[in-house]
């Protein structure tokens, strides 16, 4: 898994770590620059824009620091969240 997901970042410019748990019907529009961190979570019919961040502050002494999306949500471009918080739903 972290092989193909080093592959998929180097060669269309997306990052979605192996442990990101996405939930079904999530469209990824024209992906370049997604970053998705290891212990975010996307709910249902979430559409997410190019240059999309859900990650860690850096700052956590959990291991659960990224974000929580809830289900449909649509996140814009060059939208980014940080830390362990919840957005919909």
């Amino acid at each position: 898994a972290r092989l193909l997901q080093s592959e998929t970042a180097d060669v269309f410019g997306v990052d979605i770590h192996p442990g990101c748990t996405i939930g079904r019907g999530v469209s990824i529009d024209h992906a370049t620059g997604v970053t998705l961190g290891e212990t975010c979570v996307i709910g249902d019919n979430v559409y997410i824009m190019h240059d999309v961040t859900l990650g860690a502050t850096g700052k956590s002494t959990t291991h659960d620091r990224h974000p929580k999306v809830g289900s449909n949500v649509f996140l814009g471009a060059k939208c980014t969240v940080l830390g362990n918080i919840e957005i919909g739903d």
